[in-house]
């Protein structure tokens, strides 16, 4: 018996309804978490320095960058970190195909 690949293990589960409610509920907070990881590498900083700008403490900033944290950012620490790498907070609503009215 051969182990699942990630991508096979993955549409396995997201075929049960809890699995594919949970993922989806926190698909968003993954993304903003995965943005702004690649925002600091892209500017070549580490977790001290984006701390050290924001006048933080590093565990700050990996608890922000942090998937598995239950804490949600607010706005404000949102666009400071985008600030401190040069970019603008943009938010955007898109409509929710799979929405039942």
């Amino acid at each position: 018996m051969t182990r699942p690949t990630l991508k096979s293990f993955k549409e396995e589960a997201l075929k049960r309804e809890g699995v594919k409610k949970s993922y989806d509920e926190l698909s968003a907070a993954y993304e903003v978490r995965k943005q702004l990881i690649a925002l600091r590498q892209q500017a070549g900083l580490t977790q001290e320095q984006i701390a050290e700008i924001l006048q933080t403490k590093k565990s700050n900033i990996s608890r922000l960058e942090s998937v598995s944290s239950n804490i949600s950012p607010k706005l404000s620490t949102l666009t400071d970190y985008a600030a401190a790498m040069g970019y603008k907070l943009k938010i955007e609503f898109v409509p929710d195909n799979e929405a039942r009215t």
